[in-house]
C-alpha cells in the first residue's frame, strides 16, 4: 500500500514537471572564438529556455578524427559539429549533412560570397560560417620604408625575395622572411599549395592524375627553399603558424605570408612589440594571381541523422548571426568579433577603426575563389586542398617531403618525385584511374 502511495506520488510530481530540455551536444575546436562562443552561449539558452547546450571541446587533430567518425558510422553523438570548409563539400555530397536553410531574418545574402560558394555544394548550404580567414602579407614596414622600397598592393614573388634580402638582418635577431615549414596538409602545404597556385600549378589535372613532379611545382618550391635557407630564421621546417606568431611579435620577421586572422595578433599592442609598425598587403603571386591565397572557414554544421534538427538550425544560425557578431562587440569589443563571414561587419565604421587591416582582410576572402584557384582546369574544389577523401594523407605525405627539403635533408626534385610516385598510388587505389 505504502508503495502504490508513493509511486502515485511520484507520478504527480512527475506530471508537475516542465518536460524535459532539449539537449544539444556541441563538438567544436578549442581555439579563442570558440571558447568565446561556449561564453556567450547564456544568452542563447535565456532566449530558448527549452534548449541546454553541452560542449566537447577538442583540440583541432583530435575534433577532426572524433567528428569524421562519428558521421561516417552515423553514431550519433552530436548534433552540432564544427567542421572546416575541406570537410563541408565532401559530406554535403555524401549527404551526410543537412541541408541549412536559414529564415529571411538571418540574411543570407551578407555572407561574403567566398564563403557561401565554399560551403555549398550544387547551391545548397550545408554549414554556415563563424569565421573564416585568407592568407595574406603582413610586413615591416619601417624596415622596408629604410631599405626605400614601397610594398605595392598585390606584390610579386620574385618582389618579396628582393625585399627579403634587402632586410635580412640576422646580426640583429631581424629575418628577411618567415614562412611555415612544418609538415601536415594544413600547416606546410596550406601555405605551399598557394604558392604553387601562383606559380601555375595545381594538385591533379582532369583526368585525376597527380602533377606534382611538374615544372610550376619545380618553379615553386625551388623558389621557396631558395629564399628560406637564404632569408629565412633557423629551424624553419618545423615552424607552423604560432612559431612564427611569436618571432613576429618579438620583432624577428620582417615579412609574413600567412592567414589574415594573424592580423589581429601582430598589430595588438598587448601582444606584439612591432604592433605600430606592421603593414598589410595581398598574398603574393607570379605567373597568375589564381589561387595565390587560400581560403578557409570553421563552420557550424549538422550532420544528416540528428534528432534534434530544429533546436540545431536555430543554434547554429543565432551562432552565425549578425546579432551574435553585435553580443560579442557588446560584451568584448569589435576588436574581438569573428571576421571573415559578414559583409555588414566590414561596413561597420566601429570594426573598421578597432580592425586596420580590415579592408586588406576582406580584399583576400573576396579574391580567394574555391571554384577556379588553379590556371590550368582543376576537377576539385579548394584553394589550399582539393576537397576529395583521399586529399589528408597525399597532403601528409608531401608535406613531409617538402619539410625535409627544406631542412636539407633531401633534393627538391627527389621530394616532388617521391610526392608524385605516393600520390599516384593513393589515387590509383582509390579508383580515379587505372
Amino acid at each position: 500500500m505504502k508503495q502504490q502511495a508513493f509511486l502515485g506520488l511520484a507520478l504527480v510530481a512527475a506530471l508537475s514537471l516542465p518536460s524535459t530540455a532539449t539537449e544539444l551536444v556541441i563538438a567544436t575546436v578549442n581555439n579563442g572564438h570558440m571558447i568565446e562562443m561556449q561564453k556567450l552561449g547564456k544568452y542563447f539558452e535565456q532566449a530558448n529556455p527549452g534548449i541546454q547546450l553541452k560542449w566537447v571541446t577538442l583540440e583541432e587533430g583530435v575534433l577532426r578524427q572524433r567528428v569524421t567518425t562519428d558521421i561516417a558510422t552515423k553514431g550519433g553523438q552530436f548534433d552540432v559539429m564544427t567542421i572546416g570548409m575541406y570537410e563541408t563539400p565532401i559530406w554535403g555530397k555524401k549527404g551526410w549533412l543537412q541541408e541549412i536553410k536559414p529564415d529571411a531574418a538571418y540574411d543570407v545574402d551578407d555572407l561574403l560570397p567566398a564563403m557561401r560558394n565554399g560551403l555549398s555544394v550544387g547551391g545548397k548550404l550545408y554549414a554556415v560560417p563563424f569565421y573564416g580567414e585568407s592568407s595574406m602579407l603582413m610586413y615591416r614596414k619601417d624596415l622596408a620604408d629604410k631599405a626605400g622600397v614601397q610594398v605595392p598592393e598585390r606584390p610579386t614573388w620574385t618582389q618579396i625575395r628582393d625585399l627579403a634580402a634587402k632586410i635580412h638582418d640576422p646580426k640583429n635577431g631581424v629575418y628577411g622572411i618567415c614562412l611555415r615549414g612544418k609538415p601536415g596538409w594544413g600547416d606546410n602545404m596550406a601555405f605551399l599549395s598557394t604558392m604553387v597556385n601562383t606559380f601555375g600549378g595545381q594538385w591533379f589535372d582532369m583526368s585525376w592524375k597527380p602533377q606534382i613532379d611538374s615544372k610550376p611545382w619545380r618553379d615553386a618550391v625551388g623558389f621557396y627553399v631558395d629564399m628560406m635557407k637564404k632569408y629565412g630564421p633557423p629551424g624553419s621546417s618545423s615552424n607552423s603558424f604560432n612559431e612564427i606568431l611569436a618571432l613576429y611579435n618579438q620583432g624577428k620577421c620582417g615579412m609574413w605570408v600567412d592567414a589574415t586572422i594573424a592580423a589581429s595578433f601582430v598589430s595588438d599592442p598587448k601582444q606584439s612589440k612591432v604592433a605600430d609598425k606592421v603593414a598589410f598587403a595581398q598574398a603574393p603571386t607570379m605567373v597568375t594571381p589564381k589561387g595565390a591565397n587560400w581560403l578557409w572557414a570553421w563552420t557550424l554544421a549538422i550532420p544528416a541523422g540528428s534528432q534534434k534538427v530544429e533546436a540545431a538550425r536555430k543554434f547554429v544560425t543565432w551562432a552565425t548571426s549578425k546579432e551574435y557578431i553585435q553580443l560579442v562587440a557588446k560584451v568584448e569589443g569589435w576588436h574581438a568579433v569573428p571576421t571573415g563571414t559578414r559583409k555588414s561587419t566590414y561596413a561597420t565604421p566601429e570594426f573598421q577603426k578597432a580592425a586596420r587591416f580590415a579592408a586588406a582582410e576582406k580584399m583576400a576572402i573576396d579574391s580567394a575563389n574555391p571554384n577556379d584557384s588553379t590556371l590550368p582546369k582543376s576537377p576539385y574544389v579548394g584553394v589550399q586542398f582539393a576537397a576529395i577523401p583521399e586529399f589528408q594523407a597525399i597532403g601528409i605525405t608531401v608535406g613531409q617531403q617538402m619539410s625535409a627539403a627544406l631542412a636539407g635533408k633531401t633534393t627538391v626534385d627527389a621530394a616532388l618525385k617521391a610526392s608524385q610516385f605516393a600520390a599516384e598510388r593513393e589515387m590509383k587505389k582509390a579508383g580515379y584511374y587505372k
